[in-house]
């Protein structure tokens, strides 16, 4: 499977980093000037870091890379973090640099759309895009991290919730509240 992974300004930036240390699918990052920055603050990691968990990066700002075409296969696009102001590009069909443009493709190609919003409370505003977004076929993920696997750490919950997501690509094991309960 080949993922785009997104990371853009939005708090969260573990998610976004465990998310790629955890999936050993092919991935492709775009990290956005401000998702470098919030990366940066927030993990101490710089884009070289992440390096070893892509096959390649590239600069939110060239949209002539090959993922704003439809013509370049990829099977799903995952932002995490994704913010308020990228969903809302995204929802209202701005396809201004190369992350809100491979959002388009995906909507357009109908692949796998998964944004994991960081943002709360949400304004009926941003409640009205997520909907739009849904319907078009998004999974709109809040990162909201689950507590009853009792986490030990920050690293622990971003992992968890790295999990769900490759879970809903189906690259990872099922999650469930009690795993025991199913046996």
């Amino acid at each position: 499977m080949r993922i785009v992974v997104g990371m853009t300004g939005a708090s969260g930036a573990l998610v976004g980093v465990e998310f790629l240390r955890r999936c050993s699918e092919e991935k492709f990052l775009i990290l956005t000037k401000w998702g470098r920055c919030v990366l940066k603050e927030e993990t101490g990691l710089t884009e070289h870091h992440l390096a070893e968990h892509v096959k390649r990066a590239f600069s939110d700002e060239d949209l002539s890379a090959p993922f704003s075409s439809g013509s370049t296969p990829f099977d799903a696009l995952v932002i995490a973090p994704c913010s308020v102001s990228t969903m809302a590009k995204i929802a209202c069909g701005l396809g201004d640099t190369l992350l809100t443009r491979t959002a388009q493709v995906a909507l357009k190609e109908r692949r796998r759309l998964i944004i994991a919003l960081r943002e709360t409370p949400l304004s009926t505003i941003a409640l009205e895009q997520a909907h739009k977004l849904s319907q078009a076929g998004a999974v709109i993920m809040p990162i909201c991290p689950a507590f009853y696997h009792r986490p030990a750490s920050i690293e622990e919950m971003a992992g968890h919730f790295a999990d769900r997501m490759l879970s809903l690509l189906g690259v990872g094991a099922a999650m469930a509240w009690k795993p025991d309960a199913l046996e």
